[in-house]
């Protein structure tokens, strides 16, 4: 029986480490986010220099943004704000700030939707507001998963964000390379950027969500032409 205690009941934990599991069926691992580019332009270059890059994501870039969708999709669902839901499902993808960031987004999203519902079908992800070509973002299609079946917002958001840094730290240490456990200190190093940063997204309006991260914003750009690629973004 559940500890009425527990802020994650057993079977939405259980969920909750599926869907953001790497091996969930997304392609997250096939996604760079720019990093790639990054990495030959030398910005990044080491474990110091690939934490910074990712705390200024976490704090005031497309990790923070997605963090902020997140919150508010996640309340539209819960609330069957059919409008509230609809207008941040706009917002996400027009905040992509390139072709390949909005290919990401929307590659993981329509996948997601499709591994939830073959095995987690829930009334929530067929009320989704998809775009005229079918396409959702990545994070609105996470949160309305959660809020479907009844995972409360904040471990959801802190699982949600802790999954797309470590796959970008991932992808640091396949590219520069680094030692699996510099990678895990770099994740620890991230953990009260990232605490900080789901609280700030929480109390952030919808009209107030945008990226400050502009060198990452153009590294995604400039990934596009980049002659030799690992990552499809």
């Amino acid at each position: 029986m559940t500890d009425a205690t527990d802020p994650v009941p057993p079977a939405a934990l259980w969920r909750l480490l599926a869907w953001l599991s790497p091996a969930f069926p997304v392609g997250a691992f096939a996604y760079s986010g720019g990093l790639e580019w990054a990495v030959e332009a030398g910005d990044v270059r080491d474990a110091e220099t690939l934490r910074r890059w990712l705390a200024v994501l976490v704090r005031e870039g497309g990790l923070f943004c997605d963090a902020a969708l997140f919150v508010h999709a996640h309340r539209a669902a819960e609330e069957n704000d059919a409008a509230a839901l609809a207008e941040t499902a706009t917002l996400a993808l027009a905040l992509a700030p390139s072709r390949e960031r909005h290919l990401e987004t929307t590659t993981q999203g329509k996948a997601f939707v499709e591994a939830v519902r073959s095995a987690w079908a829930c009334a929530a992800l067929d009320r989704m507001p998809l775009a005229q070509d079918g396409t959702i973002a990545y994070p609105v299609a996470v949160a309305v998963a959660a809020a479907g079946h009844g995972i409360a917002r904040t471990p959801a958001l802190h699982g949600f964000v802790h999954a797309l840094a470590a796959n970008l730290i991932s992808a640091g240490v396949r590219l520069v390379p680094l030692g699996q456990t510099d990678g895990q200190r770099v994740l620890a190093a991230l953990e009260p950027v990232a605490a900080a940063a789901c609280a700030r997204a929480a109390a952030t309006p919808l009209d107030d969500i945008g990226s400050a991260a502009f060198r990452a914003d153009l590294a995604s750009m400039r990934h596009e032409t980049q002659y030799t690629r690992l990552f499809r973004s």
